[in-house]
């Protein structure tokens, strides 16, 4: 599969007089081709048929997209390359595709010593990301010990016939089932008013490590690091997905799913930062920001400042 990235929805403005110095994402990002020097490369999968079969408000196929306009005029402080490795489509119901071919490109990214940020899209995107880093890793070890942090208002592991929005960390599960591998979790920001007792149930079966989102306040800090820090020691590579459902309506309205309570985005932007700093990070990626039901662009810009926080 050969994906083109659209490089003509990075402008915005140009403050020339002030040198390199002034230099913003548009003007710093490349698109994305073998052999270049390892960066940040971003890929999208725009898709949100995980979605419809979860039940959900359809419209965040057109996330990458707005997520890259909310990038593009943020002024850059990184040193390393970044790049736009475009973006992965559902065509028509056809999401297992859709997936395989994005989990494809993740793989070489990979392969090729890059930190793949994926842009949602439903929160398909999650199995679809970790099949990816799942797929490059064990070319390397047949067992490799991932830990999956997941920001996110809701677990993701329902039972469904078909796959959706609603069960990509059932299927990761599963996958490390067959492959004989740990299956390390971590949700944080969980919403027990939108979580069932049977997905809590199953939570615990699995043996996930989850904090409510009534438990991640500002006197939480600590907790919420020591839990990060804990989980982080059983793993040797970290994927951190970021659901934006997790944050409160009132700052992240473009979701599918707006939360009543949410985790405040100073809370959330620390803890991203501080699960980065353990050195293990090798994929990351946002889901469901939904443009067309977003206000004045307030998820799009969070959305992007969590991003931006991934680059160095």
């Amino acid at each position: 599969m050969t994906v083109v990235p659209d490089m003509s929805l990075w402008t915005g403005r140009i403050d020339a007089a002030e040198g390199q110095g002034a230099l913003r994402w548009h003007q710093w990002v490349k698109p994305v081709a073998d052999g270049l020097p390892a960066g940040a490369a971003l890929i999208g999968l725009a898709c949100d048929e995980g979605v419809r079969r979860n039940q959900g408000r359809t419209g965040a196929r057109k996330g990458p997209q707005a997520l890259r306009k909310a990038l593009a005029n943020l002024a850059w402080h990184g040193h390393a390359p970044l790049y736009d490795a475009g973006d992965v489509s559902c065509a028509g119901d056809d999401l297992e595709g859709a997936q395989q071919g994005y989990g494809q490109q993740v793989s070489h990214l990979l392969d090729q010593g890059h930190l793949p940020l994926g842009l949602g899209g439903g929160h398909e995107i999650a199995f679809a990301s970790f099949s990816g880093l799942l797929d490059h890793l064990r070319r390397k070890h047949p067992q490799p010990r991932i830990g999956i942090l997941n920001f996110d208002a809701h677990f993701d592991l329902r039972h469904a016939e078909q796959s959706s929005s609603g069960t990509p960390f059932r299927q990761i599960a599963e996958a490390c089932q067959r492959f004989d591998m740990p299956f390390t979790y971590c949700c944080l920001g969980v919403s027990q008013l939108n979580n069932t007792q049977a997905l809590f149930a199953q939570a615990e079966r699995l043996n996930v490590r989850y904090r409510l989102d009534r438990q991640m306040n500002s006197w939480d800090i600590r907790a919420c690091e020591a839990l990060i820090d804990d989980f982080l020691q059983d793993v040797d590579h970290l994927y951190m997905t970021l659901c934006l459902d997790v944050l409160p309506a009132s700052q992240a309205p473009g979701v599918s799913a707006p939360s009543a309570h949410g985790v405040d985005m100073q809370i959330v932007e620390h803890l991203v930062r501080h699960a980065k700093a353990s050195g293990k990070l090798r994929m990351a990626d946002i889901a469901e920001l939904n443009p067309s039901l977003d206000i004045d662009n307030r998820t799009a810009r969070i959305g992007a400042r969590l991003l931006a926080s991934l680059i160095d």
